[in-house]
C-alpha cells in the first residue's frame, strides 16, 4: 500500500461571497466570506494521481443559508484535464469549465452541513488543482460575508469571528492526511458496542468482547440502521463512525455486501437485490455509504472496507462447467453485475482519502488449485479496473472471510509424502497446492502483484473462527499408514470437508486481531463477528432476503461442492447475522490460542 494524497472537503453557499483559494499541501481549501443572509461555502479538493489519470475527491460545506439544491463550478488550470466519470453529482464539462449538480438524495444542504462528491479524470503534462470554486454562483472562500454592516459583522461588515477560522475568518481546517502503508499498524480498532453487549451477556464473554470486529452493511436499510431486525443492529453507518470517533479509535471496518444477485452459489446469504438491479446498487447503496464515509468529520479515522465477500471467485468456480455451477452465477457473470458492481464500489469509496478497500479473495480450500488460482486473480483484476476504477483503489485483499480454514497446519506440509505418495493425494487435500491460509495468502499476494496490482498491497486473514482448539486438536502428525491417515490424524482443521462453511461444529476463536503479524499480511482480523450465525439450520421466514441453504442443515449429506460429505453444521441456528449463543460459547471453549 502506498501513501496517497487525501481528498476531503466541504461546501456551503446561498449567494454572495468572495475570496481567494488556499492551497495547503494536497488540499485546496476554498474559504468564503460571511454574507448578509449568510452566504458562503468551503471546498476541499484532493487527488490521487497516476500516469495519465487521477481520482478526485471534493467535500463541500455550506456556510450560509440552507440549500435545496446546488451546483458546484470550477475551471481546470490545464486544458488536458478531463472529467471521465463522476459520482454523487451530475458532471458537465465545456472546455476547461466544469459544473457538478446535486442529485435528488443530496441536494438538501443545511447550514453547516457537508457533502462529498468525486470523479475519475484524465490529464497529460501536469495535473494542477483548481484554485477557485463557486457554489450556486458564489465564490467559496471558507467563511460568510454580509452585504452591509450589521449584527453579523463589525462596523465595515467584516466578520468579528467565523466558525471555521480565527478573528479574521481565515480557515483553521487541518490539512488533509495521507494514506498509510498499513491502516492497522499503530492504530486502535473500533469495538462495535452492539456486538460487545451481546458478547458480554454470555458467560465469560468479557474475555473477548473488547476485540475490534467488522460492521456488516448487508442491505440498504442497514445504512441508516435496522432497529427491528433480527440480525445486525440498530446502529447505522454514521452511528458507528460517530461511536468510533468517540472511542478514539484509529480504524473502523465495514463489510460492503449487497451485490445484485448476491452469493449466487448459496442461499443462506442471498441478498435483497435481483441480478438486474445494478443501478439500484449504485445509487441506493454505494452512493449513500460513500457520502457518509466521505464526511470530513471522519477524516482522522482509517476506514477499512471489505468488498463483497464470496462474489468474484464464484464467477470462476460456480458457473456452468464446474461442479455445482448455478444459473444465478451464470447470470451475474453474463450481465457483469458483479464485476461492474465491485468496480463501481472501488472507484466511489476509493476516492475518499482515508478509505482502504480490501477485496475478498475466498480461501485456500476454494481457490488453492492451479485451475482456480490464476483465473481468480485475473477476475479480481478485471473488477478492479471496471466502471472507472483502477488498481490504485485497492489497498489489498482478504482471505478466509467468515470461514474456518486453519491459519497454519503445523503437522502437515504440502510437500510431505507417505509411503511414496504425496499428501496432495489425500481426500482432504484433494490435490490442492495449499494446506493452510497463511501460506495461501502470501502466495496469492504474489500472484495478484504479477497480474497488475500494486507491489505494496497487503493481505488480511479473518481469524475469527479458525482456531480449532479444544480436546480434538492434534498434538502431532497422524500415523504414516496412508496419506489419508497421516493428514486426517494431524490436521488442525477438523471440518469434515474444506468446502463446509456454515456454523461449523467444533470450531474455535483464532488469533486475536493483530497488525502486521507476518510477511505481506497487513493484519489478522475478526471480520465475521464471533457469535453471528452463518445461516439458519432450517427455513426461517424473514424480510431480509436470506434463504435456507442445506449446507446449514446438520442432517444434510452434502453435494458435489463438498465431496458429498455431511455439512458439519451446528443445529438450531438462526438466520445469517443473527446472534447464535451456542456457537459463541463453543468458539470460546475451543479458542486457540486458548482464552
Amino acid at each position: 500500500m502506498s501513501v496517497w494524497n487525501r481528498l476531503t472537503g466541504r461546501r456551503k453557499a446561498t449567494a454572495l461571497a468572495g475570496a481567494s483559494a488556499l492551497l495547503v499541501g494536497g488540499l485546496v481549501t476554498v474559504p468564503a466570506s460571511m454574507a448578509q443572509a449568510a452566504a458562503g461555502c468551503d471546498v476541499a479538493y484532493t487527488t490521487n494521481d497516476w500516469a495519465g489519470g487521477f481520482t478526485a475527491s471534493i467535500t463541500i460545506k455550506n456556510l450560509g443559508d440552507s440549500l435545496s439544491n446546488w451546483t458546484l463550478g470550477w475551471t481546470f488550470p490545464n486544458s488536458s484535464q478531463k472529467v471521465q466519470q463522476g459520482w454523487s453529482a451530475t458532471f458537465t464539462q465545456t472546455g476547461q469549465q466544469v459544473t457538478a449538480k446535486s442529485l435528488s438524495y443530496n441536494g438538501s444542504l443545511g447550514t453547516g452541513a457537508s457533502t462529498n462528491i468525486g470523479f475519475n479524470g484524465a490529464w497529460s503534462g501536469s495535473n494542477p488543482k483548481p484554485t477557485s470554486f463557486t457554489l450556486n454562483g458564489v465564490t467559496c472562500t471558507g467563511g460568510t460575508t454580509p452585504t452591509t454592516g450589521g449584527p453579523t459583522g463589525g462596523p465595515t461588515g467584516n466578520p468579528t469571528s467565523s466558525p471555521t477560522g480565527g478573528p479574521t475568518g481565515n480557515p483553521t481546517t487541518p490539512p488533509a492526511g495521507t494514506r498509510v502503508d498499513n491502516p492497522y499498524a499503530g492504530a486502535k480498532g473500533y469495538v462495535n458496542p452492539e456486538w460487545k453487549a451481546k458478547a458480554d451477556a454470555e458467560p465469560g464473554g468479557n474475555r473477548v468482547s473488547n476485540n475490534p470486529t467488522a460492521v456488516w452493511i448487508d442491505r440498504i436499510a442497514a445504512i441508516n440502521g435496522t432497529p427491528n431486525s433480527s440480525s445486525n443492529g440498530a446502529m447505522g453507518v454514521r452511528d458507528h463512525l460517530d461511536a468510533a470517533v468517540a472511542q478514539g479509535a484509529g480504524y473502523i471496518q465495514f463489510v460492503i455486501y449487497n451485490l445484485p444477485g448476491r452469493d449466487c452459489s448459496a442461499l443462506a446469504s442471498n441478498g435483497e437485490l435481483g441480478p438486474d438491479e445494478l443501478p439500484r446498487y449504485k445509487s441506493e447503496y454505494i452512493d449513500p455509504i460513500a457520502a457518509i464515509q466521505g464526511d470530513a468529520k471522519y477524516r482522522n479515522l482509517r476506514i477499512v472496507n471489505i468488498i463483497e465477500i464470496d462474489s468474484l471467485p464464484n464467477l470462476v468456480t460456480n458457473t456452468s462447467g464446474n461442479a455445482g455451477g448455478t444459473v444465478m452465477c451464470d447470470t451475474v457473470k453474463a450481465n457483469g453485475a458483479y464485476v461492474n458492481g465491485v468496480g463501481y464500489a472501488l472507484a466511489k469509496l476509493g476516492a475518499i482519502g482515508n478509505v482502504y478497500n480490501y477485496i475478498d479473495a475466498a480461501h485456500h480450500g476454494w481457490i488453492g488449485w492451479d485451475s482456480n488460482f490464476g483465473p481468480v486473480a485475473d477476475q479480481l483484476k478485471a473488477a478492479a479496473v471496471a466502471s472507472g476504477s483502477t488498481v490504485n483503489n485497492v489497498a489489498g485483499f482478504i482471505t478466509n472471510t467468515a470461514n474456518y480454514s486453519a491459519l497454519t497446519e503445523p503437522y502437515i506440509k504440502v510437500t510431505d509424502s507417505v509411503n511414496g505418495q504425496t499428501v496432495r493425494q489425500s481426500k482432504w487435500i484433494d490435490w490442492n497446492q495449499y494446506v493452510d491460509e497463511l501460506s495461501f495468502a502470501q502466495a496469492f499476494r504474489q500472484k495478484l502483484v504479477s497480474v497488475g496490482f500494486r507491489s505494496d498491497i497487503g493481505m488480511l486473514i479473518d481469524t475469527s473462527r479458525n482456531g480449532w482448539g479444544g480436546s480434538a486438536r492434534p498434538t502431532g502428525p497422524g500415523p504414516s499408514t496412508s496419506v489419508d491417515a497421516y493428514v486426517d490424524g494431524g490436521r488442525i482443521d477438523r471440518r469434515l470437508h474444506a468446502g463446509n462453511w456454515c456454523n461449523q461444529n467444533g470450531a474455535g476463536l483464532g488469533e486475536r486481531p493483530k497488525a502486521a503479524p507476518a510477511s505481506g499480511i497487513d493484519a489478522y482480523v475478526w471480520v465475521k463477528p464471533p457469535g453471528e450465525s452463518d445461516g439458519s439450520s432450517k427455513e426461517i421466514p424473514n424480510n431480509e432476503g436470506k434463504g435456507f441453504d442445506r449446507m446449514c442443515d446438520p442432517t444434510y449429506t452434502g453435494n458435489a461442492r463438498n465431496g458429498n460429505n455431511m455439512s458439519g453444521a451446528m443445529p438450531d441456528a438462526p438466520i445469517s447475522g443473527a446472534w447464535f449463543s451456542a456457537q459463541f460459547r463453543q468458539l470460546m471453549a475451543n479458542a486457540y490460542p486458548a482464552l
